[in-house]
C-alpha cells in the first residue's frame, strides 16, 4: 500500500500540523506529541515540525490569545491575564511566546 501512495505518513503528518495549527491554533509543540501518538516516526515528525518556524507560531499564538481577549476584554484586567494565558499554555506554547504575545495585545 505504501508502494501505491495508500500510505505515506509524511504527508499525512504535513496534512495534520497544517490542520492543527489552523483549526486549534497549537503549537509545534502540541503537534509533536500528537503525531508522536499517532505513530509517525521521530524523523518525520522532526521534518514537519521544523517547518513551523517561530514567526508563524508567535502569529498562532497572537490569533488565540486576540480570540481569547476580545469576549472578555470587560472583566477584571488579572482574570483577563489568567485566561488568555491559560489558553495558550493548554495548547503548547511556551512562555517567552505567551508573554511576549500579551505584551503585544496589551495584557
Amino acid at each position: 500500500m505504501q508502494e501505491q501512495g495508500f500510505i505515506n505518513d509524511e504527508e499525512f503528518a504535513r496534512a495534520w500540523s497544517e490542520s492543527r495549527q489552523r483549526a486549534k491554533k497549537l503549537s509545534k509543540r502540541t503537534i509533536a506529541t500528537e503525531l508522536r501518538g499517532k505513530g509517525v516516526s521521530s524523523e518525520i515528525i522532526e521534518l514537519v515540525t521544523s517547518e513551523i518556524n517561530q514567526d508563524d507560531e508567535h502569529a498562532i499564538a497572537l490569533e488565540l490569545a486576540t480570540c481569547k481577549y476580545r469576549p472578555i476584554a470587560h472583566l477584571d484586567p488579572e482574570v483577563i491575564r489568567r485566561r488568555v494565558h491559560g489558553a495558550m499554555a493548554r495548547r503548547g506554547f511556551g512562555s517567552g511566546t505567551i508573554n511576549a504575545v500579551m505584551r503585544e495585545i496589551g495584557i
